[in-house]
């Protein structure tokens, strides 16, 4: 059976414009002809992110019942028996939590898996994202399965441009917004994530030029 491919859309934090991109791209690919489906996007309520669901076909979420929390997940069974020729699988990390392997499971299946994951929660730069943020992220992925998708792009935005989103609410409602330019969204802060993604790719480019 063909392996599927991955290709990953890398950002150094939130608001930076994965989710979009990996949208706009999946729209590009189904007015080719391709055949796309949505395995899982979130929009955190961004309207602009949300509208581009419009004209996709999105896989119903499977309900699931944890300790009388009644959560939404991917339901990785229901796109196997759909089977499409690629699958949005947004937040890897958190699609492909420690002990699971979602997106594996479909790339073993032949499925292409469009995704995306922020740069603080690659698993070797942890304790660095803590160091600079303060903040210590619960879900990461091993390098190594962003490492091996055929493709990783990285969705650049100057700290200040981003700084800029946030505070006309293109990120975060208005209520979150003051305290998220005064803790994680410092200029400081987005200046090292940002710094820490480049790093990380080209350390992948020279790998890729020694092999």
């Amino acid at each position: 059976m063909r392996q599927g491919h991955l290709r990953v859309y890398l950002g150094a934090a939130p608001g930076v414009g994965k989710t979009f991109a990996m949208l706009e791209q999946a729209h590009e690919w189904v007015r080719e002809g391709q055949d796309v489906a949505v395995g899982l996007v979130e929009t955190h309520g961004r309207t602009a992110t949300a509208a581009l669901l419009e004209g996709l076909e999105v896989i119903q979420r499977e309900r699931l019942n944890h300790r009388g929390v009644v959560l939404e997940e991917m339901d990785v069974d229901a796109i196997l028996a759909r089977h499409p020729q690629v699958v949005l699988v947004d937040e890897l990390a958190h699609s492909d939590p420690p002990g699971a392997t979602n997106a594996q499971t479909l790339l073993d299946a032949g499925i292409d898996v469009l995704s995306t994951v922020n740069v603080q929660h690659l698993e070797s730069l942890a304790d660095v994202v803590a160091a600079i943020t303060g903040v210590r992220q619960q879900e990461t992925v091993p390098d190594d399965v962003v490492r091996a998708a055929e493709r990783v792009e990285l969705v650049d935005l100057d700290p200040g441009a981003l700084q800029e989103r946030l505070g006309a609410g293109l990120v975060y409602p208005a209520e979150r917004v003051d305290a998220a330019l005064a803790h994680y969204f410092r200029l400081g802060n987005l200046t090292g994530l940002r710094e820490l993604a480049l790093l990380w790719l080209a350390d992948g480019v020279e790998s890729a030029l020694r092999e």
